[in-house]
């Protein structure tokens, strides 16, 4: 019965299907773009970008990306003034696995800050691709 509507109804099913892709695709690039560690470097290199890492210190200190800033997610309005004052460089949001530096993107998109980007795989990427952590 659903594969008979689905052949008889193809058009509609294209279009929804259509605009899933791209409601995903817009709500991934509220949180900031996507970027990959190596991509990461090189934004940090070339145009002095900020690291933000959202982590809990504890995480924190067991393994962060050199000179990255720890702004844990949960304090980030309260500590809002320390994102704006770095508003002329771009802004990476990194996290443990992704989730909470797209939401941290889509913030600091809401507010303003014009360059946000975030790790996308977050610090578990940056491992994958077996790039060095600072501890401390």
């Amino acid at each position: 019965m659903i594969v008979q509507f689905l052949l008889e109804q193809w058009l509609l099913v294209a279009g929804l299907a259509i605009c899933l892709v791209l409601l995903f695709f817009h709500e991934s690039r509220r949180g900031g773009r996507s970027v990959t560690p190596h991509q990461l470097v090189a934004l940090v290199n070339g145009q002095q970008a900020a690291v933000i890492d959202l982590r809990e210190p504890a995480e924190f200190r067991k393994g962060h990306i050199v000179d990255a800033i720890n702004l844990p997610f949960a304090k980030l309005e309260e500590r809002w003034t320390e994102l704006e004052s770095r508003s002329d460089h771009p802004i990476i949001f990194v996290d443990r696995m992704g989730q909470h530096a797209s939401a941290a993107g889509k913030r600091a998109a809401a507010k303003g800050l014009k360059q946000v980007y975030r790790l996308g795989g977050g610090i578990m990427e940056w491992q994958n691709a077996q790039l060095p952590l600072v501890k401390e």
